[in-house]
């Protein structure tokens, strides 16, 4: 259950998703080329250094997915309480 899940903190979307994109996989094939590339021409303390760069980055866009999936959980919860009041003024707003 995911009410239970999230109560003892086993509720990860972000491990959840497994894209099957084929975009998204022809991206990380050529990100994979390209660090492989940079691996064998790059001294290893240079090599290092873009890791670590990539681990930044890993980390940043992991906070911005938390703050978008917290942003777009707020909207839906937001957008059924509307819902749910019946606000007539939304209906009159679309008119």
């Amino acid at each position: 259950m995911i009410l239970e899940d999230m109560y003892y903190g086993k509720w990860r979307p972000s491990e959840q998703i497994n894209s099957t994109d084929s975009e998204s996989q022809k991206v990380n094939q050529k990100i994979s080329k390209h660090m492989e590339m940079l691996k064998s021409k790059l001294p290893a303390v240079d090599f290092e250094s873009i890791e670590v760069m990539f681990d930044l980055l890993s980390e940043s866009t992991s906070l911005h997915s938390a703050a978008a999936f917290i942003h777009g959980y707020r909207t839906g919860a937001l957008t059924m309480i509307e819902v749910f009041n019946g606000d007539k003024e939304i209906v009159d707003r679309n008119r």
